[in-house]
């Protein structure tokens, strides 16, 4: 295995890998800008030059320096390298570097958007002047909207070219561009074309400055105070990984978290942006009891009991394969586990159903135009955990059947009542889930908000969201991924996981745990194992490569 030396410590690598590579690898800082795992590399911006020595060909005792500095992030690792990235020529680099670009950037770090994760701020601090030297005035440009989301401070970008690179190898979409050529080299939009692309908001992260910035975000939260949690996107059935940023119980924002079998580094705006169903006005804080059109608010132990007997005298009256468990693909395998657990606890003869699923077109792909390889895929369907959902029904077996079979089997009347989990987000159906769901006589209703089966529903119990608890989420490939909670549930809300554990008679207290460790010893396997990230942290200890 080939071994390199980085200021004085030696290190092995494997395959074709850069400097930069070998040093990022081994937690090794050299300064970086324009380099990016995920894009082409054009050593643009030049702070990440390096001294470095290599064995001579002739005589393998000797070292031969290259006479210049030479950028790392494009020159090819090799057996026996030195490098110094902390050398006197390298430092001197690196200032002159720092100098150039803060000549024209403005002193803006108190009222940035970018401060606390901000590397020209950092950077600045470790490898820039003490003072600045630049004495005319420097240059002005205006904010410009160059999307539905992003602003562009022209006057403080520093021409890494991230997010032209983004627009033209992974979206493949070409809305950024440099316009002019030396000092009047500028980022820009082509006229009437915003960045508005399914994948858009990905060069805000790219930008290691504050030059592009989020509207969603601009002004609400200093980064510092933000926690970041680990989570997996709700919002398709891609399994995207991301982090909940988020304080005092609110979510700030959404950002990619680096999975190489799954989204690389990227998100959907769809994801980004999605999270605030979460604080919406209309979630439903109380347990309730209804009846007649009325609603009585109860405590929890009381409305269990209150569901639990009504589901059994619905069933002792109707007979057996009356009720329906009906399932929401946006809880977490376990929650489904627990749920059909509990229904079949009650009427073994019980119908499965799966809430219908929202599609939205075909998947789109996303491929770099130059090699063909697929960057991304935006999936159609939009649910987490479709396919949790019908594993699990899988594994139970007995009676399953769909909304529109449910429906008949209500017309019949050999179906009475129902467990229904609801959906987070509409369900691919919505007017047409509602009528079948308000048709079932005896309703125990689990939901964030109202909607389908509150009306009719003899209880309804106020359940957390997906950034309110812990759980796995199946992906459209099946590949199994936990998420860990970010913020408490609202007020009196809980994870379905927790409730259905209490209706099957557990007193130990619920975790998501528990339930695989129920769900391997039915036999369910791929469960107990999963590996769970880790948990929260603060935003601005976080590496800027992994933002």
């Amino acid at each position: 295995m080939p071994t390199i030396e980085i200021d004085g410590k030696k290190m092995s690598f494997e395959g074709k890998k850069t400097i930069l590579q070998v040093a990022n690898d081994n937690g090794i800082e050299i300064p970086q800008y324009c380099y990016h795992p995920g894009l082409s590399i054009v050593a643009s911006c030049r702070i990440c030059l390096v001294e470095v020595e290599s064995p001579d060909p002739k005589d393998p005792t000797k070292m031969v320096k290259l006479p210049k500095l030479t950028p790392s992030c494009q020159t090819p690792a090799a057996d026996g390298q030195k490098v110094y990235s902390k050398s006197p020529k390298a430092r001197a680099n690196q200032q002159a570097v720092m100098e150039f670009l803060l000549i024209n950037h403005p002193l803006d770090c108190p009222v940035c958007d970018q401060a606390g994760e901000c590397y020209l701020q950092d950077y600045s601090y470790k490898y820039g002047r003490a003072q600045s030297r630049f004495e005319e005035d420097k240059a002005k440009n205006p904010k410009k909207d160059v999307g539905e989301h992003i602003l562009l401070y022209s006057d403080r970008c520093i021409m890494c070219t991230r997010c032209v690179r983004f627009t033209r190898e992974v979206t493949g979409t070409n809305e950024l561009a440099v316009f002019g050529r030396g000092h009047k080299e500028e980022i820009d939009v082509f006229p009437g074309r915003p960045v508005n692309n399914p994948l858009a908001s990905n060069v805000i992260d790219l930008c290691p400055v504050g030059a592009l910035l989020d509207k969603d975000f601009l002004f609400t939260q200093r980064v510092w105070f933000l926690k970041s949690v680990p989570s997996v996107s709700p919002f398709t059935s891609g399994g995207e990984n991301i982090y909940i940023h988020h304080n005092e119980g609110r979510i700030y924002r959404i950002k990619p978290r680096y999975n190489k079998d799954v989204n690389k580094w990227w998100i959907a705006d769809e994801t980004r942006y999605g999270f605030n169903f979460v604080h919406a006005a209309d979630r439903l804080t109380k347990v309730e009891k209804l009846q007649y059109g009325s609603s009585t608010e109860t405590t929890w132990e009381k409305a269990l009991a209150a569901a639990d007997e009504e589901l059994r005298n619905a069933v002792k009256t109707a007979g057996p394969g009356s009720l329906a468990c009906v399932i929401s693909p946006f809880d977490g395998s376990e929650e489904i586990f627990l749920q059909v657990k509990y229904a079949r606890s009650i009427d073994p003869q019980c119908w499965l159903v799966i809430n219908p699923v929202k599609t939205v077109g075909e998947d789109q792909v996303f491929k770099n135009p130059q090699t063909g390889a697929v960057t991304f895929t935006l999936k159609a369907e939009k649910a987490p955990n479709k396919k949790g959902a019908e594993n699990t029904i899988a594994h139970f077996g007995g009676n399953t059947c769909t909304v529109a079979e449910l429906a008949d089997k209500i017309k019949a009347k050999k179906l009475t009542s129902a467990i229904v989990s609801t959906d987070m987000l509409p369900t691919g159906d919505e007017e047409n889930y509602a009528k079948v769901i308000n048709s079932i006589t005896t309703v125990v209703r689990l939901g964030s908000r109202k909607g389908a089966g509150y009306e009719k529903a003899v209880v309804s119990l106020p359940v957390a969201t997906w950034a309110e608890k812990d759980g796995i989420y199946e992906n459209f490939e099946g590949r199994k991924q936990a998420f860990v909670r970010a913020i408490a549930p609202l007020e009196a809300a809980r994870a379905a996981g927790d409730i259905f554990y209490d209706l099957l008679g557990f007193t130990d207290g619920y975790s998501a745990a528990k339930a695989r460790g129920l769900m391997a010893a039915a036999g369910l396997l791929g469960y107990a194992d999963i590996e769970v990230p880790a948990g929260e942290v603060k935003v601005e200890e976080m590496q800027f490569e992994t933002l």
